[in-house]
């Protein structure tokens, strides 16, 4: 969840390449954020609160060094407070720590550390690490071999980084938390070196990343870079070029990243269906991938991407093949029975923990795994058996919009590439105009005059069934993640089950109803029940059904397939939830509590 960011190489200006590189990480935290420079001595600058804050201190205050390590919190170990931010030092000031992840031992090791005479200002986990690398110090230990022996003692996930006063070097682990490297080699000049938890964080100054593996340590130096495992031993390295530019990353005018990303969908779409489907043939082309041919699948994910993995396996089902959706967390502690299913990783950055946990489980009982995801390199593409990427491109708003849309479409072409059948013609036709089809949303939407409507409300309600389902509970997670307001999306049939009782005048139903077969009919039905007991409604349609003549007001989609619509009727509640929040002047990109790319269980 937190951000972590390393540099070396650049002088003078080593606190302002920290500083731009924790401005692109906020996405994963931003309780509170702080620099650590070494050179003859450690400085170090930290505060609770936000990146733009810390620079306010930082610049009547510059820590001066060769080498630095920055970090941007989301807070699991103690409150959001200045003592609780890092980089956290030991008793000496000698050595400083920038850690992302959980230290389940921490506690044993703290009190350990505290019988041995150590004091800690922080409750955080992170502060024993740089103590047990003083210890190590202390006993003769070389630096490398001090943080190495330290990071030995600890159990859980992390990815660590650590600075020590008279040493031109950073020191790094990982295990279970993302780390990578940036290298930005010019040949005849100056050579400076990154780590960060994510590649934006350095992207401005180099596309050539190294991705760390699990039980592998770094050292970065001016003059080079080594990766070994924790216990010494030489790594060969894979070095890697980012396609996407960093300019992607930027706000490109926008009054918010959501805002934007919400915009570039068409674009996001067409990407991940670029040579994949070709609808003069009437095929689609997901390589490999075709010969699966699974006898069942099996679908993990948390948060918007376990709707995602809900929709997929409705795709799945409709094309003859035995598929169930689960919360990644869920099938970790209770995996299922597992017998050729084919199980499928949907996770937009590739380091869910929960996810990236259940797919290891799934794969440690003999399954084949696939990871769907965003992100080139990623944990999970590195570690299935077979990757997929969806190809939004950097997302950085903490809502997910592109990557979510980008995911069911990418789900569609795998269902149909595995599972080819007589209908696909038309169902490729339709994922073809699924790009403009968005645009269309895009360019005549009301759904800011819709939210100026209901901003009052008590709750949102959002209804929808088959490939409307997940939508609605999408279009819920997006109005509560970002407004702070109370949203449930259900089963259209299950509002008679118990959550009509919390339909009143002040709570809005949006209802999503496209085509006018058998559910959209059983929908309007669910419309009238609550539009009976002076519920306002709004109806999410492409025209097709009536349900406009029981409705308040009406956000219209362009009519398409069944699977598609679901889809483009995403966009609309999207736009409705941003147009809330914006009314209600919340901060959009940094809703509370949340982070981007959740890393810890």
């Amino acid at each position: 969840m937190c951000g972590i960011i390393g540099c070396v190489g650049h002088g003078a200006d080593t606190t302002d390449v920290l500083l731009e590189g924790l401005s692109t990480l906020e996405y994963r935290g931003y309780d509170s954020a702080g620099v650590a420079v070494a050179n003859g001595s450690v400085d170090v600058v930290k505060q609770a609160g936000t990146i733009d804050e810390l620079v306010s201190t930082v610049q009547g205050n510059t820590p001066d060094g060769a080498v630095g390590i920055g970090h941007t919190r989301w807070s699991t170990h103690g409150p959001p407070t200045d003592e609780n931010a890092h980089p956290h030092v030991d008793c000496t000031s000698d050595v400083a720590v920038v850690h992302n992840g959980i230290i389940e031992n921490y506690q044993a090791l703290r009190e350990q550390l505290e019988a041995e005479g150590h004091t800690f200002e922080s409750d955080t986990d992170t502060e024993v690490v740089p103590h047990l690398i003083e210890t190590e110090l202390a006993g003769g230990a070389a630096p490398e071999a001090a943080v190495r022996q330290a990071v030995d003692q600890l159990e859980g996930s992390f990815a660590v980084a650590a600075v020590i006063s008279g040493c031109d070097a950073i020191f790094a682990a990982r295990h279970d938390s993302p780390l990578v490297l940036g290298l930005d080699e010019t040949a005849g000049g100056d050579h400076h070196y990154y780590l960060a938890s994510d590649v934006p964080a350095f992207r401005e100054h180099t596309d050539r990343v190294v991705y760390l593996n699990d039980g592998e340590f770094t050292r970065l130096e001016p003059d080079g870079w080594t990766v070994t495992t924790l216990a010494g031993e030489p790594v060969e390295k894979a070095v890697d070029t980012v396609e996407w530019d960093p300019e992607e990353t930027g706000k490109a005018g926008y009054d918010h990243f959501m805002q934007k990303e919400i915009n570039e969908q068409p674009r996001a779409l067409r990407q991940c269906l670029s040579e994949r489907v070709d609808e003069l043939d009437g095929t689609v082309d997901i390589g490999d991938l075709a010969y699966l041919n699974p006898h069942g699948v099996h679908l993990v994910a948390a948060g918007t991407s376990y709707h995602a993995a809900l929709y997929g396996a409705q795709l799945f089902r409709a094309a003859g093949v035995p598929a169930q959706a689960y919360l990644a967390h869920e099938y970790a502690t209770g995996t299922p029975p597992i017998g050729d299913e084919l199980v499928i990783g949907v996770t937009q950055s590739g380091e869910t923990a929960d996810t990236l946990s259940a797919l290891r489980g799934a794969r440690a009982r003999g399954a084949r795994t696939l990871a769907v995801t965003n992100v080139v390199g990623s944990t999970a593409a590195r570690e299935c058996d077979d990757a997929f990427y969806i190809k939004a491109g950097p997302e950085i708003g903490v809502a997910a919009t592109k990557t979510f849309a980008s995911q069911l479409v990418a789900l569609n072409t795998l269902s149909i590439g595995m599972a080819p059948s007589k209908d696909d013609r038309e169902a490729i036709a339709a994922l073809r105009d699924v790009p403009a089809d968005v645009q269309q949303v895009l360019d005549e939407s009301n759904a800011a005059a819709v939210a100026e409507q209901y901003l009052d409300s008590e709750a949102y309600f959002f209804i929808g069934r088959g490939h409307q389902y997940p939508v609605a509970l999408e279009g819920a997670l997006k109005m509560k993640e970002i407004t702070y307001k109370h949203a449930e999306g259900f089963a259209a049939g299950e509002l008679k089950h118990g959550p009509l009782a919390l339909v009143t005048s002040e709570t809005p139903v949006f209802a999503v109803v496209t085509g006018e077969d058998e559910r959209a009919q059983k929908t309007i039905g669910n419309v009238k029940e609550v539009e009976a007991r002076g519920a306002p409604v709004v109806a999410v349609t492409d025209g097709v059904s009536d349900v406009s003549r029981y409705a308040d007001h009406v956000l219209s989609i362009p009519e398409s397939s069944p699977q598609t619509a679901a889809v483009v009727a995403n966009v609309q509640l999207q736009l409705a939830a941003y147009h809330t929040a914006a009314k209600l002047g919340r901060p959009i990109d940094k809703p509370r509590n949340l982070a981007k790319s959740v890393t810890v269980e």
